[in-house]
Protein backbone atom coordinates (compact mmCIF):
# COMPACT_ATOMS: atom_id res chain seq x y z
CA UNK A 1 0.00 0.00 0.00
CA UNK A 2 1.41 3.17 -1.09
CA UNK A 3 2.20 6.33 1.17
CA UNK A 4 -1.14 7.70 -0.33
CA UNK A 5 -3.34 5.26 0.17
CA UNK A 6 -2.51 4.39 3.33
CA UNK A 7 -3.35 7.84 4.46
CA UNK A 8 -6.73 7.87 2.71
CA UNK A 9 -7.46 4.49 4.27
CA UNK A 10 -6.60 6.65 8.04
CA UNK A 11 -8.70 9.12 7.37
CA UNK A 12 -11.44 7.01 5.90
CA UNK A 13 -11.04 5.34 9.14
CA UNK A 14 -11.15 8.68 11.46
CA UNK A 15 -14.54 9.43 9.42
CA UNK A 16 -16.13 6.03 10.10
CA UNK A 17 -15.56 6.34 13.41
CA UNK A 18 -16.96 9.66 13.73
CA UNK A 19 -20.05 8.15 12.04
CA UNK A 20 -19.88 5.61 14.43
CA UNK A 21 -19.79 7.95 17.72
CA UNK A 22 -22.65 10.10 16.00
CA UNK A 23 -25.31 7.05 15.33
CA UNK A 24 -25.00 6.51 18.72
CA UNK A 25 -25.60 9.79 19.88
CA UNK A 26 -28.45 10.00 17.49
CA UNK A 27 -30.25 6.55 18.99
CA UNK A 28 -29.42 7.53 22.52
CA UNK A 29 -30.90 11.31 21.91
CA UNK A 30 -33.90 9.62 20.08
CA UNK A 31 -34.28 7.50 23.14
CA UNK A 32 -34.09 10.34 25.59
CA UNK A 33 -36.88 12.13 23.98
CA UNK A 34 -39.11 9.39 23.54
CA UNK A 35 -39.39 9.00 26.75
CA UNK A 36 -40.20 12.73 26.88
CA UNK A 37 -42.87 12.33 24.67
CA UNK A 38 -43.98 9.55 26.51
CA UNK A 39 -44.22 11.07 29.37
CA UNK A 40 -46.66 13.87 27.87
CA UNK A 41 -48.29 11.26 26.40
CA UNK A 42 -49.78 9.94 30.01
CA UNK A 43 -50.00 13.84 31.37
CA UNK A 44 -52.05 14.58 28.10
CA UNK A 45 -54.13 10.70 28.38
CA UNK A 46 -54.98 11.57 32.08
CA UNK A 47 -55.98 14.96 31.83
CA UNK A 48 -58.26 14.00 28.49
CA UNK A 49 -56.16 16.02 26.41
CA UNK A 50 -55.85 15.83 22.52
CA UNK A 51 -52.88 13.25 21.29
CA UNK A 52 -51.56 16.27 19.06
CA UNK A 53 -51.01 19.47 18.80
CA UNK A 54 -51.25 20.84 15.28
CA UNK A 55 -50.09 24.39 16.08
CA UNK A 56 -46.84 23.03 18.60
CA UNK A 57 -45.76 20.29 15.52
CA UNK A 58 -46.20 23.71 12.84
CA UNK A 59 -43.69 25.35 15.07
CA UNK A 60 -41.32 23.01 15.50
CA UNK A 61 -41.47 22.47 12.38
CA UNK A 62 -40.47 25.66 11.67
CA UNK A 63 -37.95 26.03 14.41
CA UNK A 64 -36.33 22.52 12.56
CA UNK A 65 -36.26 24.00 9.81
CA UNK A 66 -34.50 27.45 10.59
CA UNK A 67 -31.84 24.79 12.75
CA UNK A 68 -31.12 22.82 9.35
CA UNK A 69 -30.59 25.48 7.13
CA UNK A 70 -28.53 27.07 9.52
CA UNK A 71 -26.22 23.36 10.52
CA UNK A 72 -26.30 23.49 6.47
CA UNK A 73 -28.55 20.37 6.20
CA UNK A 74 -31.48 20.26 3.90
CA UNK A 75 -34.28 21.49 5.25
CA UNK A 76 -37.09 19.17 3.35
CA UNK A 77 -35.01 16.29 4.98
CA UNK A 78 -35.28 17.76 8.18
CA UNK A 79 -38.97 18.43 7.88
CA UNK A 80 -39.30 15.06 7.00
CA UNK A 81 -37.51 13.50 9.84
CA UNK A 82 -39.40 15.43 12.78
CA UNK A 83 -42.61 14.16 11.08
CA UNK A 84 -41.42 11.06 10.87
CA UNK A 85 -40.79 11.24 14.73
CA UNK A 86 -44.12 13.23 15.17
CA UNK A 87 -46.11 10.42 13.57
CA UNK A 88 -44.44 7.89 15.95
CA UNK A 89 -45.15 10.28 19.15
CA UNK A 90 -48.60 10.60 18.50
CA UNK A 91 -48.98 7.02 17.79
CA UNK A 92 -47.73 6.56 21.22
CA UNK A 93 -50.21 9.21 22.67
CA UNK A 94 -53.24 7.33 20.77
CA UNK A 95 -52.34 4.34 22.67
CA UNK A 96 -52.30 5.99 26.27
CA UNK A 97 -55.41 7.66 25.17
CA UNK A 98 -56.94 3.67 24.83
Amino acid sequence: MTDTAARAAEVLKDHRDSIDRLDAILVYTLGERFKHTQAVGKLKAAHDLPPSDPAREAAQIERLEDLANRADLDPEFAKAFLNFIIREVIHHHEKHQS
